[in-house]
């Protein structure tokens, strides 16, 4: 694997004039701050100040008075704020991929997924909001004389907890539905990467959205987390699995609704019909983007024994020629881990599997020598169900080969373990299409990885089992954020009938006109 040149060098690679710029932002009275360190070199990158308690109640306090206000702007207003955003976040791009880069480690091609999945976001809902959620008519109980319309009324304010692994597109793609839709939003960014959450909110505001409809506030996720699910009115939460199920609790007790995607243990299939050079190139982008820290990336391999042979010496070659790197470039393949703790448990993840009985076919080293987080890109085969990277989640640059007999076979195997987020199968589609429906799992990426799903923003994207509840993208991504509300408007006849006639003789009457509409296709 090649190590590039040219790392950042600077101790400051965040001005601090735009860093205070960009915290000022963070709704805080306290005294207390942190220091935010860059995964590429470890070098710090800002002071951020801590929310308190109080801070928070401040914030839902001036989202609910803004939320009443936002509410009632008009959908074509908050279209043209939405499509504002759209072309500011790709104006301000290069500022937006440095601070990705900065903060979260990922090479600058994964970064600017990030960029143009916002974009894409920003548009699809922007052109679809009149009829996602303006008022729709439905049939009445009565052709003629009952009429129905449906609200989708905005739950009030949300309450955002995002990740690092994805800074930018998970923090303000999931709430974009939620403002679009007419709530506020008071978000927590993790603690690794609030910079980059903050540059998209600053363009959220110079979009025409109201400063105090999206509220951000900082601090540990057991503290600023909790009081935010306490007084939400809607969670969205990505993260881990453990952390969703204690949050799924907390919002049942309140009984309010929450949506959460969580880990994940994705397969990929290859089929026997299957373009061995094509699916070893998508398997690379499927296991390695942001250096596997990536909730639906790819950790197994399923390749049938008739071809396992070419598509390892296909797949490992390529891994072998990643170039990993620290600059803010377009240079390197693979960027950085994102802390110590994600680097101990790949590294921890490769031994455990040895000494189990794998074997490293490429990779499986830290590299200290690129920054203090970088781990090769490794490929792992003979797997034994007792080490810990075979149904555990390692979110990292770590994946397992496996041979597999027949498809029954390779679908049980992806079917194994308790996640069901993504999946991938490559063959030719009618084939793989056909498989589809029995694999366990929300998005299901034929020829592709993962990007043909999550990148398809009018296609829904969350998990089954324990990868999670609830879905984002699509209508299903802003319904979530909405209560439908039943308008019905009766005229003439009432339901109960008139009151000169008898109850027998009116449910006569009702009973053949039911017999009547049961004969009119469209009643």
């Amino acid at each position: 694997m090649t190590a590039l040149d040219s790392p950042v060098t600077t101790a400051s690679p965040v001005p601090p004039a735009r860093a205070a710029e960009l915290t000022r932002l963070i709704r805080t009275t306290s005294d207390e701050h942190r220091t935010t360190h860059s995964p590429l070199t470890g070098d710090p990158i800002a002071d951020i100040p801590v929310s308190s308690i109080a801070d928070v109640d401040d914030a839902f306090a001036a989202a609910r008075t803004a939320q009443e206000a936002w509410a009632r702007t008009s959908l074509r207003s908050r279209k043209k704020a939405l499509l504002r955003l759209h072309d500011l976040v790709l104006e301000h791009q290069e500022e937006l991929l440095d601070l990705i880069q900065i903060e979260s480690g990922k090479s600058r091609a994964h970064a600017f997924d990030e960029v143009a999945h916002l974009a894409l976001t920003a548009r699809f809902y922007a052109r679809r909001l009149a009829k996602q959620v303006g008022t729709r008519r439905r049939n009445g109980a009565l052709p003629g004389l009952t009429s129905i319309t449906v609200n989708q009324v905005p739950k009030g304010v949300v309450g955002i907890i995002s990740p690092w692994n994805y800074p930018l597109t998970m923090a303000i793609s999931d709430g974009i539905p939620a403002i679009a839709a007419g709530n506020a939003v008071v978000h927590k960014p993790d603690s690794q990467s609030p910079l980059i959450a903050l540059a998209g909110v600053e363009l959220m505001r110079k979009a025409g959205i109201p400063d105090d409809v999206w509220q951000v506030v900082s601090g540990a996720g057991s503290v600023v987390g909790t009081a935010i699910i306490e007084r939400a009115d809607y969670v969205c939460f990505t993260g881990s699995t453990a952390t969703g199920k204690l949050i799924a609790q907390q919002a049942a007790a309140r009984l309010i609704s929450c949506s959460l995607e969580l880990g994940g243990k994705n397969p990929m299939i290859v089929l026997p019909s299957a373009d061995i050079e094509k699916a070893a190139a998508g398997a690379v982008q499927a296991c390695f983007s942001s250096a596997g820290q990536l909730c639906v990336s790819i950790e197994r391999l399923y390749v049938p024994e008739s071809r396992y042979e070419e598509f390892k010496a296909a797949f490992v070659s390529r891994v072998e020629h990643l170039a990993l790197g620290a600059a803010l470039d377009w240079d390197a393949d693979i960027g950085s881990l994102v802390s110590q703790a994600q680097l101990d448990t790949v590294t921890d993840h490769v031994k455990d599997a040895v000494a189990h009985g794998a074997t490293v076919l490429v990779g499986g080293k830290p590299r200290p020598d690129i920054g203090p987080y970088f781990f090769e890109p490794t490929v792992l085969e003979g797997v034994t169900e007792i080490a810990e990277c075979f149904a555990g989640e390692t979110f990292g640059p770590l994946v397992s080969l496996y041979p597999y007999r027949t498809i029954d076979e390779a679908v049980a195997l992806a079917n194994q373990g308790e996640y069901g987020l993504n999946a991938s199968i490559w063959g030719k589609p009618r084939e793989a299409r056909a498989i589809a429906p029995r694999i366990k799992a929300g998005t299901i990426n034929i020829n592709e990885g993962f990007s043909a799903t999550f990148g398809s923003v009018d296609a829904p994207m969350g998990g089954m089992r324990q990868s999670g509840l609830g879905r984002r993208q699509g209508a299903e991504g802003i319904l979530r954020y909405t209560e439908p509300q039943a308008v019905g408007v009766q005229r003439g006849l009432p339901m109960a009938g008139p009151a000169f006639l008898q109850a027998r003789t009116y449910a006569k009457l009702l009973t053949a006109g039911l017999r009547i509409l049961r004969r009119t296709p469209r009643a």
